[in-house]
């Protein structure tokens, strides 16, 4: 059975494992080496069961334990062609690792994972859609600001969504950050607030899907609490008359495993 184990999700870094405790893909490596491994043998899995990485952009948040990763283990990483690009140009991985530039599906351990563009602030940047070898879809999506017509299309009739609820809009717009990086999050090449990821999770649960996990939070624009609450509200009516489970990402490794 297939198993969402969100390890780290926040400004500060951020990998989902998908999978089982046997056999399973990462979906980035934005801590330390150490602390990633460490998270992964607190819920029974080994670094032997990672069948592949897959990186959603060059972000630090998102690549910080890459080259550490691919010296010590032999375990094939995936990104779309430009962030493949900066991560062998930047010395971001090891030079002994195998990297693919992907563009499609591409089958590794039994998942298919198919990359979708998304709107951010970096060279190239990509959710996932994952096949599970027990044909549940999964899918993970953050560090986006709009939900375009293509990215809903790649999350529609997912049976579990990773989805980016960044921020509070007041929390914000009333804290400490000075004013351009608070454009820049708001822009629509920043990140996705938790009011428009509500609107687009209702859409979602509309269209079958039953298992929600809000995602990067902003340890500074944001609580779980009121994610949680303002996407309730968004989804309005749907509250009492759909059957769905919500939960929120940790920042850190102790959260609960999310189940097809």
């Amino acid at each position: 059975m297939a198993r969402v184990y969100p390890l780290f999700s926040s400004s500060e870094g951020n990998a989902t494992f998908v999978g089982s405790r046997r056999c399973g893909i990462l979906i980035d490596a934005g801590v330390s080496c150490k602390r990633l491994v460490s998270a992964l043998e607190e819920n029974g899995i080994s670094m032997s069961a990672v069948q592949g990485i897959f990186i959603t952009h060059e972000h630090t948040d998102h690549i910080k334990a890459l080259k550490t990763l691919t010296s010590k283990y032999a375990v094939s990483v995936f990104a779309q062609p430009l962030t493949a690009e900066y991560l062998q140009s930047s010395g971001n991985i090891s030079p002994r690792a195998k990297l693919y530039d992907i563009t499609s599906a591409t089958e590794v351990g039994g998942f298919s994972v198919t990359p979708f563009s998304t709107q951010h602030d970096t060279r190239q940047s990509c959710g996932y859609r994952i096949h599970t070898p027990d044909g549940k879809v999964i899918c993970v999506c953050t560090d986006l600001g709009k939900v375009t017509e293509s990215v809903h299309e790649n999350l529609k009739e997912a049976e579990i969504v990773l989805l980016e609820a960044n921020y509070d809009y007041n929390m914000l717009i009333n804290g400490p950050y000075p004013y351009p990086l608070k454009q820049r999050i708001l822009s629509e090449h920043g990140h996705l607030g938790n009011s428009d990821s509500g609107k687009e999770l209702k859409r979602l649960v509309q269209e079958k899907t039953t298992r929600i996990i809000l995602g990067h939070l902003s340890r500074h624009n944001n609580t779980a609490e009121i994610a949680e609450q303002t996407v309730l509200q968004q989804m309005d009516g749907l509250v009492r008359n759909s059957d769905f489970l919500l939960m929120t990402a940790p920042p850190e490794a102790h959260g609960e495993v999310m189940l097809v």
